[in-house]
């Protein structure tokens, strides 16, 4: 598959290597020549924004700017948050509305989705949980504001 826009099935945006990434949905895998960034760029863009307008949404709502979550779309609330940063290869993208709890093990830490599915992640519980709290934060800034306006 050559592109990818990001949808409500999304679980998680894994790069395999410098031009492709594995894309994690509820009932299925897919294979995208792509990289991570780059389909966060294009579903930004396919919702109506830029990356860099979410990224500064990110900014203004929560005050975050590194390793910011971003919503890649509001009426679905559909957040996204890197585990590490969004410039580095190996920054996995994983959807916090299918994230159903996480745990530590020896070296890394694992996320369990709302699918049953797995994803074992290459950064420490704490990172992790950081960013967990960030999306978090965001999502809640986000339905504050839409339910009171």
């Amino acid at each position: 598959m050559n592109s990818y826009e990001i949808n409500v099935n999304t679980q998680a945006i894994i790069p395999i290597n410098e031009n492709k990434s594995k894309i994690i949905e509820e009932n299925r895998t897919l294979i995208v020549n792509e990289t991570p960034m780059k389909i966060i760029e294009r579903s930004c863009r396919y919702f109506g924004s830029s990356y860099q307008g979410r990224f500064l949404g990110t900014k203004n709502l929560i005050g975050v700017s590194h390793k910011a979550p971003i919503i890649i779309e509001e009426t679905r609330e559909i957040i996204f948050f890197p585990t590490n940063s969004p410039r580095q290869n190996s920054c996995v993208w994983i959807s916090l509305k299918h994230l159903e709890n996480y745990k530590k093990t020896d070296q890394n830490s694992i996320i369990k989705f709302y699918s049953g599915n797995l994803l074992t992640l290459d950064i420490s519980y704490g990172m992790l949980d950081n960013q967990v709290l960030r999306a978090t934060r965001l999502e809640s800034v986000l339905r504050f504001r839409k339910n009171n306006n």
